[in-house]
């Protein structure tokens, strides 16, 4: 393979994926078109029951987004004005902007430099460090931040929310399909939130999310805000709520990719174990810990000169992406929270030199060598 050919590099494949699916996807979607039930059909049930079942928890409701599914528990928990949710500020603005939306402040944390998640040890010296200089607020949760592919350490992370007294919200948006010391992503904590946006590992055709968890009430909280805080009908509304539901032809589009989900997992793996092998002496290949299996959302890399890279990469027809180039304690948006460079340098360092290359379950091996090939020149 040459660049002449640089057309066939996709960074994600759907197409290769939709022809292996494409009867059981026209199957379901004409289903719900006989049935006519676009809202809250009958395939929202179906989804939710194996979903649930898929993760390993007692509860699933999907809902329609994966923002949808991070501002949704923060709703049943209450969060307001003058709370504090701790979470890293190497993510997707997401995370952050359900906290902010709900007049709550987001307290920042600082990343483990091999695996990019939230660094467990400095959680707990930003959650003490709060509360000996922030008496007029309160902590109430802690929202870690699953990134490309992998959990992050929620052995010590739900120990450090035991001893304060916080909760914990999982944002799997990035590793529905995971695993963490034998547990599927999404049953961490008292609560998990994904996404089904379409370039995720699981992704519908649209968006889409779903929130996970063990405990009845916050289930019939969740019930109740995805539907503008229902109560016994429609148009009785015991809280303030949202229009949170997943579109029933969404449901139906992921119903079709689970039934290959399984076999995509283990074909995301095959494919990072070679380009780990093939590049690990070219870059910095992703680290994952012993006992964590990755579903490789993104599979990202270090380098000194990224724009460099990137540019030849380019030149090559090698597509690439950049995940994330500004952390969010810089961001604009987050200006009112008094951050500067320098306050989490290690977010800062990755966000500086990391960059993502084509990822998906379809990718060939004559097409993987052609990457790996212009990485390594």
């Amino acid at each position: 393979m040459d660049a002449t050919e640089f057309r066939r590099i996709d960074f994600i494949d759907l197409k290769t994926q939709q022809k292996r699916i494409r009867d059981s996807l026209e199957q379901r979607i004409k289903k719900v078109m006989d049935h006519g039930a676009y809202i809250m059909g009958p395939e929202i049930a179906e989804l939710e029951e194996k979903l649930a079942h898929y993760v390993g928890v007692k509860h699933c409701i999907v809902c329609g987004s994966g923002t949808d599914a991070l501002l949704m528990p923060l709703m049943a928990y209450g969060i307001k004005p003058g709370d504090a949710v701790f979470t890293s500020p190497f993510t997707f603005i997401a995370t952050a902007e359900v906290v902010a939306l709900l007049g709550a402040t987001a307290v920042f944390v600082d990343i483990d430099p091999r695996t990019y998640n939230i660094d467990p040890i400095k959680l707990e010296e930003e959650i003490q460090k709060f509360l000996k200089n922030n008496s007029g607020r309160k902590a109430r949760g802690i929202i870690p931040v699953d990134l490309f592919g992998q959990t992050a350490d929620y052995d010590p992370i739900e120990a450090v929310a035991k001893k304060y007294n916080l909760f914990v919200l999982q944002d799997a948006a990035q590793s529905f399909g995971a695993t963490y010391k034998g547990r599927k992503a999404g049953s961490m904590g008292n609560v998990a939130a994904t996404s089904f946006f379409p370039a995720k590992p699981l992704g519908c055709y649209g968006d889409g999310g779903a929130i996970f968890c063990n405990n009845d009430e916050m289930m019939q909280k969740l019930r109740s805000i995805r539907v503008h805080g229902q109560g016994s009908d429609k148009y009785n509304n015991v809280r303030i709520g949202i229009n949170g539901r997943l579109d029933t032809m969404q449901a139906a589009v992921l119903l079709a990719k689970m039934e290959i989900f399984d076999e995509e997992v283990h074909l995301r793996n095959s494919i990072a174990a070679r380009y780990t092998q093939k590049l690990q002496h070219s870059v910095t290949t992703p680290f994952v810990p012993k006992d964590y299996v990755s579903v490789w959302a993104q599979y990202s890399v270090l380098v000194q000169q990224r724009d460099e890279m990137i540019n030849r990469l380019k030149s090559r027809g090698v597509p690439t992406a950049v995940y994330y180039p500004k952390p969010l304690h810089l961001q604009e948006a987050f200006s009112s929270l008094g951050y500067q460079r320098g306050d989490f340098p290690v977010s800062e360092r990755i966000a500086d030199s990391i960059f993502s290359v084509p990822m998906h379950p379809y990718l060939r091996e004559d097409v993987q060598d052609y990457i790996v090939k212009s990485i390594a020149e």
